[in-house]
C-alpha cells in the first residue's frame, strides 16, 4: 500500500464524518468525504421497485455512467448561486442513496444549504443542514448501509456519499472535481487489482480512485462540471469557503 494513498484515506475519512449524525470537526485537513450513519437492511427487489415507483424515478435501459441520460430518464438540476450541475442517477445499484438524495431534494432538505468543505483537485462537499459537518441524517432519521459496484467509480463528477466509517451515510455527499490521476494513484490501482479498464478511464478523466468501495457512487455530472470546478477555485479557509456556496435548490426533473 502506498504511503501517500493511506495518509490520504484516512484524512478522507475524518473529512467526510460530517455527513450524518456522527460529529466531525470544522477544521478537519485531509482528502476524504465523511458521513454518520448506522446499519440498515439491504432493501429487496420488491422494496426497490416501490420506492421507485412511488418516488417516479425513471431508470436508464443499462448502466453507462459516463454517457449522457436517456430521453425521460430522473435526472436532478442542483442550482448553485455559482451555476446549474445536472446529475444523472445509479438506482439499480445504489437505490437508498439514490431515494434518499431524490426524496431530501423534492422535500427542499436541501435548499439553501451550503458546500461547506471545499478542496482544489479534490472534491466538494454538502448536504449538512447545520454547515458544520458533523450534522444531517437520511430520510429514515438513521444512517443507511453502503451500496458498492463495480459498475461505477469515484471518476470526476461522480456524485457519492460522504462518511464516517462502513455503513454511516446520512444526507451529507460530495462531488469529485480532480481531473487526474498521479503515479501513487495508479500504483494504488494495480496493486488493488482494478481493471485494466476502470484503471484507463480514471487516466483519462481523473478522479480518486482510493474511494471505491469506501463512498457509494449514486451519480455522476453530466453537465456542470465547469461550475464544480469554479467552486473549487473559492477562497477557503480550513477548506471551508469565505464566502458562502449556496445550494439554492435541487429539481428532480427528466431528461428532455
Amino acid at each position: 500500500m502506498i504511503k501517500k494513498v493511506l495518509i490520504v484515506s484516512l484524512l478522507l475519512t475524518s473529512l467526510f464524518t460530517g455527513c450524518s449524525s456522527d460529529k466531525i470537526s470544522n477544521d478537519s485537513n485531509g482528502d476524504e468525504p465523511s458521513a454518520v450513519a448506522s446499519s440498515s437492511p439491504s432493501p429487496n427487489g420488491a422494496q426497490s421497485s416501490l420506492a421507485a415507483t412511488k418516488l417516479n424515478i425513471n431508470k436508464p435501459s443499462k448502466i453507462d455512467q459516463l454517457s449522457a441520460p436517456e430521453k425521460d430518464e430522473t435526472i436532478a438540476i442542483m442550482k448553485t448561486n455559482m451555476g446549474d450541475i445536472k446529475i444523472k442517477f445509479f438506482y439499480d445499484v445504489a437505490p437508498k442513496a439514490v431515494e434518499n438524495f431524490i426524496k431530501h431534494a423534492q422535500d427542499k432538505y436541501y435548499d439553501g444549504l451550503t458546500f461547506h468543505r471545499v478542496i482544489k483537485d479534490f472534491m466538494i462537499q454538502g448536504g449538512d443542514p447545520t454547515g458544520s459537518g458533523a450534522g444531517g441524517e437520511s430520510i429514515w432519521n438513521k444512517p443507511f448501509e453502503d451500496e458498492f459496484s463495480d459498475k461505477v467509480h469515484n471518476y470526476r463528477g461522480a456524485l457519492s456519499m460522504a462518511n464516517s466509517g462502513p455503513d454511516t451515510n446520512g444526507s451529507q455527499f460530495f462531488i469529485v472535481q480532480l481531473s487526474k490521476v498521479d503515479a501513487n494513484s495508479i500504483q494504488y490501482m494495480e496493486e488493488n487489482n482494478f481493471s485494466e479498464e476502470v484503471i484507463e478511464q480514471y487516466k483519462k478523466i481523473g478522479g480518486t480512485p482510493w474511494l471505491d468501495n469506501r463512498h457509494t457512487v449514486f451519480g455522476q455530472v453530466f453537465e456542470g462540471m465547469d461550475v464544480v470546478d469554479k467552486i473549487v477555485g473559492v477562497q477557503v479557509r480550513n477548506d471551508r469557503p469565505m464566502e458562502d456556496v449556496l445550494i439554492n435548490s435541487i429539481e428532480i426533473t427528466t431528461q428532455k
